[in-house]
Order: C-alpha cells, then sequence, then structure tokens
C-alpha cells in the first residue's frame, strides 16, 4: 500500500527541442526588416511561420513606403520642418509594432494590423 502523506514525483521535463527546430528564431526574424525574407524562403512547409514573415515583410514595406513620403516630404520647403518631428515617431511605431509582432508570434498568437495585414491573404 502506498503512503497516502507521500507526495508525488515531479513531472519529467519538458522535450529538448529537436537540433532542427528553429521555429521560434524564424518567428523572431519575421519581424526584423528584411530578414523576414529568411524563414520565408525556408521554412515552406509551416504556414503560421509563412504567415508572420509575409506580415513582417508587409509591415516593414509599408514603412519603407513612408519613410519614402517623409523624404519627399522633407525637400518641400514649408512642411519639411514638420517631418522632423514625424522621422522619429515612425521609427518608434516601427519599433513597437515589430516588438509586439514577435511578443505575438512567440506566444502562438497572430499579430493581425488593421489594413495591413489584409494583404498578407493576398500572397
Amino acid at each position: 500500500m502506498s503512503d497516502p502523506m507521500a507526495t508525488p514525483p515531479p513531472p519529467p521535463p519538458p522535450a529538448a527541442p529537436a537540433p532542427g527546430d528553429n521555429r521560434t528564431l524564424m518567428l523572431v526574424l519575421a519581424y526584423l526588416g528584411l530578414l523576414a525574407l529568411v524563414p520565408l524562403l525556408v521554412e515552406k512547409n509551416d504556414t503560421e511561420v509563412q504567415w508572420h514573415a509575409k506580415n513582417g515583410l508587409v509591415l516593414t514595406i509599408a514603412f519603407i513606403v513612408l519613410f519614402v513620403v517623409l523624404s519627399i516630404l522633407g525637400a518641400v520647403p514649408a512642411v519639411g520642418c514638420l517631418t522632423v518631428f514625424l522621422w522619429p515617431v515612425a521609427g518608434l511605431g516601427w519599433l513597437i509594432l515589430s516588438i509586439l509582432g514577435i511578443v505575438k508570434a512567440t506566444k502562438g498568437e497572430r499579430f493581425v494590423i488593421p489594413g495591413l495585414s489584409d494583404f498578407v491573404a493576398k500572397f
């Protein structure tokens, strides 16, 4: 008969990731600018990594377009002075959205950006 006061054995430790398991790395790379091309080209069988890579790539392209527009507006004499204040806001916005995307991706959730994530389904 077993002792009712005895503590149960501890649960077994989680299984170590397989040597080729780089899913978390690929999810992080998906939101680091043009490095999103790495998981897009390497992890062709993982649909979740593919979605995050496409989402990160759309986010990067959107901010490249925004930076080009800010550069063009910076050349206009009357508006150019205001773009000095918009550059840090745009850069900080890109950083915040990238960090949010990485955090959600590593938790197993999708980071849907209204307006931008609609393009992910198109390609």
